[in-house]
């Protein structure tokens, strides 16, 4: 018993460090002076649809017992393009390089002005490359050493600024609906994405660590759940609420990074901005971390060996630091359309996963995916090329982000209706 608190303890310190990351500093306080007076519902909102589903997708990974089982059941042709879409998503092409953007311009920039971006994302990913190389030590370099400094530096910005508030609570919200903002805002940290990867490295640990049976597995990894999701509770909410102080002096014009900074050296002065550039790039460095490794070792069995760990790590490293001189703003702006539609039918299949065996038919995961697949490809093109499809918003749960909900349950139970036989609970690999 004490060796399974001591491993959960240890999984989910990693596991909270994995999760907050870049979009996780940037996002809460940004939120929070949306919100004002309903900064609570912006966070309540912000943290479901962020950790909240990440978490139901570390318990799907739990039930399948592999990340792959998650996408199975659609076929492998489109279960592996899912999944490459995810990895890619929250690897190379987004999350990995908005890490050491986020550094830059938050950790860096405050403190030495004129420091070359381009030389930084050469040192931030050698470093990153370095940490990642040996493969078997990731977890615990991230769980033991790095989280509890970067938890005490949160804590200790959180509790100056509830002790001390930089002003009074915004009157009004600065948007029309805080609940859809505070789930776009969790949408854009990828967490859930993240989660379904992070899982090829908390499964990977708890075996080593000796908890071979599912059910040791079970408890580690809900251990270890409950502990990171109590610690982004506490970390968001603090974070929310220091945003919502700031409506005295800022706007919603005001750039993420720089209202983030500003709060900092509010509530800390000058001496803080260096409390706070170690913060931010140990939240970074620890997610950079757990991206490269997980992506890696993705690949890796994708190719069935034939690419190594080592090597992939490096490559997506190289990448990472090209991408990441597009800059921060540039990375969320891509991400947005791209994150709007890969989401829906991952949410849809982490639920229906969740079920296990239980729905015999693939039809049902291949549809109820596809239909909210439509629905999410729909709302991109509209928001970004103008078409006129007003019937979207007829759709329930419409002004919450989640239109693609009802969409998604008449295809799932279309895909139950169709005639032949129930799919056999192994034949879940064929295309």
């Amino acid at each position: 018993m004490k060796k399974h608190l001591q491993d959960s303890l240890v999984i989910g310190f990693a596991l909270f460090s994995m999760f907050f990351g870049a979009g996780n500093v940037i996002f809460p306080p940004y939120l929070g002076l949306e919100s004002g007076p309903d900064w609570l519902l912006g966070f309540f909102s912000y943290y479901v649809a962020d950790i909240g589903l990440a978490l139901l997708a570390m318990f799907a990974i739990l039930r399948q017992g592999s990340p792959d089982g998650i996408t199975d059941r659609i076929g492998r042709i489109p279960s592996t393009a899912l999944m490459c879409a995810i990895v890619l998503c929250i690897g190379p092409m987004l999350a990995i390089p908005r890490t050491a953007a986020t550094t830059y311009e938050t950790s860096l920039a405050p403190l030495v002005s004129g420091f070359s971006p381009v030389l930084f994302s050469i040192l931030f990913f050698l470093l990153i490359l370095l940490l990642c190389v040996r493969e078997t030590a990731v977890v615990d370099i991230v769980g033991k050493i790095l989280t509890p400094a970067l938890l005490i530096g949160l804590l200790v910005l959180i509790a100056v600024g509830v002790a001390d508030p930089i002003g009074p609570v915004g009157r009004v919200p600065l948007v029309e609906d805080v609940a859809a903002t505070g789930v776009e805002a969790g949408y854009q940290t990828m967490d859930v994405l993240a989660a379904i990867v992070f899982g090829y490295i908390i499964l990977k640990s708890a075996r080593e660590k000796g908890h071979t049976e599912p059910r040791a597995q079970i408890r580690v990894v809900s251990g270890a759940s409950l502990v990171a999701g109590t610690g982004l509770l506490v970390v968001y909410l603090g974070l929310t609420y220091l945003g919502a102080t700031t409506a005295r002096f800022f706007d919603i014009t005001v750039d993420r990074t720089y209202l983030v900074v500003a709060i900092v050296r509010n509530l800390l002065g000058d001496a803080g901005i260096i409390l706070f550039a170690v913060v931010v790039a140990l939240a970074c460095i620890t997610t950079a971390v757990g991206l490269v490794s997980a992506c890696a070792n993705y690949f890796s069995d994708l190719s069935r060996g034939r690419l190594s760990y080592q090597l992939l790590v490096c490559i997506i490293c190289v990448f990472s630091a090209v991408v990441s001189n597009f800059g921060l703003n540039e990375i969320i702006a891509i991400a947005s359309p791209i994150l709007s539609v890969v989401y829906p039918p991952t949410l849809v299949l982490i639920v229906l996963a969740l079920t296990g065996r239980r729905i015999r038919r693939d039809w049902v995961f291949r549809l109820a995916a596809l239909g909210a697949l439509a629905v999410s490809l729909l709302e991109v093109i509209r928001t970004y090329t103008g078409a006129e499809l007003a019937f979207l918003d007829l759709l329930p749960l419409s002004s919450l982000g989640f239109g693609w909900v009802l969409p998604a349950l008449a295809c799932g139970i279309a895909g139950a209706l169709i005639p032949g036989r129930s799919d056999a609970a192994g034949a879940s690999g064929r295309a």
